[in-house]
């Protein structure tokens, strides 16, 4: 009997996978436990084994597909045995939500018992986990716009709504539910379908109730004749980090503080690192995460989550750390970061980037910081305006190295300095407070030992 290859369920909060490439073709035959094709997540790439040996029959998903977890990709088996494709997918007509389209075309050994309906055909476009969470918090998850695939509106979606929301009485919920059809032209939702759930919204002169609000479109830039091009589908990792860049500029106050530390010391201690074996692959940055976990403990307001309605502080320190990979930007974490030592601290950073590089990295390893470390230093950038990773409160980027003049009391001398951008949540945490974290982050600079 065929055996099916499913899409693994790789953690939690991963709904769906994209097929980056196919290790073999339709009629390869495949042992048990080999690699038969490469997934990426929005965190990291995996590869997909083989649950059996045998012949690959057939591929029900290209390269580049974005597909559900636990759904079959592919069918395993013996060479000329029935192949049954994965069911359809239940759409719906756009003129009637209770009528359903179910294409059978081309689909062999289809069962003749139809698929079970959506328990809410007005919600068919979001995941059971979306619907509870959107119903539970008295939002229309059939309202929000969906990140999953084919645009289908999943967990993720919600928690980014609620994450820009004020807490709202249940009267307050009644109030701004909107309808999932409305009145107008195909079910359009007109501002006379919210009745007064927009009371105190200033109406725009000469323009009656019922009217549609025109939005202002742009056409489609042409760009057929600027010269050759190179087009990038965004999906994947790409996509995660771009709907989460914008959520972060959306639903958070951030505010960013500049300052330069005295990095005499800091040279002077990788210098001294530089000269033994076990200790020479300590780098700048490892000697600055170093001093944040160290600082931190003693500033609980800038190791917190901001979770709109409280405010989460924390003991042990998870340091996210900021890592490029050619599939885009990654956080791994480092766990109970203030109990290592500098060695431990530096061997496990440069574990987990480069886990990230080779996309080994596990699912468990990208999530659950409590502060971020990323750094442009390298790169020549002396200060730079990093953004939140909400709900994290606080995130610090670290510059080059720079000389700069210092009067003292001897007159002037020029002394390296390293540059330090924090950026953080207002609405978590007050100007004076980041500043105080940041004076004694530069303080702690100044006099590291490496040791």
């Amino acid at each position: 009997m065929a055996t099916e290859v499913i899409c693994p369920k790789l953690g939690n909060e991963i709904e769906s996978c994209v097929i980056l490439a196919w290790r073999k073709k339709e009629g390869d035959t495949v042992a048990k436990g080999e690699p038969v094709c490469e997934i990426e997540t929005d965190k990291a790439t995996f590869e997909v084994e083989a649950p059996a040996s045998g012949v690959l029959l057939a591929i029900f998903h290209k390269e580049g597909a974005d597909v559900p977890v636990m759904e079959p990709i592919a069918m395993i088996g013996q060479p000329g045995e029935p192949i049954t494709r994965p069911l359809p997918k239940v759409s719906f007509d756009a003129g009637s939500r209770s009528a359903i389209r179910v294409s059978t075309k081309n689909v062999p050994g289809l069962p003749v018992e139809p698929p079970p309906l959506a328990s809410a055909p007005g919600d068919a476009g979001a995941s059971p986990r979306a619907r509870k969470l959107a119903g539970d918090a008295g939002l229309d998850a059939a309202a929000l716009a969906g990140t999953g695939p084919g645009g289908r509106v999943i967990e993720r979606d919600v928690r980014a709504e609620l994450a820009g929301r004020e807490p709202l009485t249940p009267a307050a919920k009644a109030r701004l539910a909107v309808p999932r059809e409305g009145t107008g032209i195909g079910g359009h939702i007109r501002e006379i379908d919210l009745g007064d759930g927009c009371a105190g919204v200033e109406a725009t002169p000469g323009v009656s109730a019922d009217a549609e609000t025109p939005r202002p479109t742009w056409p489609a830039p042409d760009y057929g004749k600027l010269g050759p091009v190179k087009e990038t589908p965004v999906k994947g990792i790409r996509k995660t980090i771009a709907a989460r860049m914008l959520h972060s500029v959306r639903t958070t106050a951030q505010v960013t503080l500049h300052a330069a530390a005295d990095a005499s010391a800091l040279r002077a201690a990788r210098g001294r690192l530089k000269t033994d074996a076990a200790t020479y692959g300590v780098t700048i940055n490892d000697l600055v995460m170093h001093a944040v976990v160290r600082v931190l403990p003693k500033f609980p307001a800038l190791n917190a989550w901001f979770l709109g309605d409280k405010i989460v502080e924390f003991e042990q320190v998870h340091l996210g750390v900021a890592v490029q990979t050619p599939r885009g930007l990654m956080a791994p974490v480092i766990r109970r970061a203030e109990v290592l030592s500098l060695i431990e601290l530096s061997a496990e950073g440069k574990r987990l980037a480069q886990a990230c590089l080779d996309g080994t990295v596990r699912p468990a390893e990208l999530s659950g910081a409590t502060f971020t470390v990323t750094n442009l230093g390298p790169q020549g950038v002396e200060f730079f305006t990093p953004l939140l990773n909400p709900p994290e409160v606080a995130i610090l980027g670290v510059g080059n190295i720079v000389v700069r003049p210092v009067e003292g009391r001897g007159g002037l001398r020029l002394v390296p300095h390293i540059g330090l951008s924090l950026t953080f949540d207002h609405q978590a945490i007050d100007g004076h407070g980041a500043a105080s974290f940041l004076e004694a982050l530069a303080g702690a600079i100044a006099r590291v030992s490496g040791g």
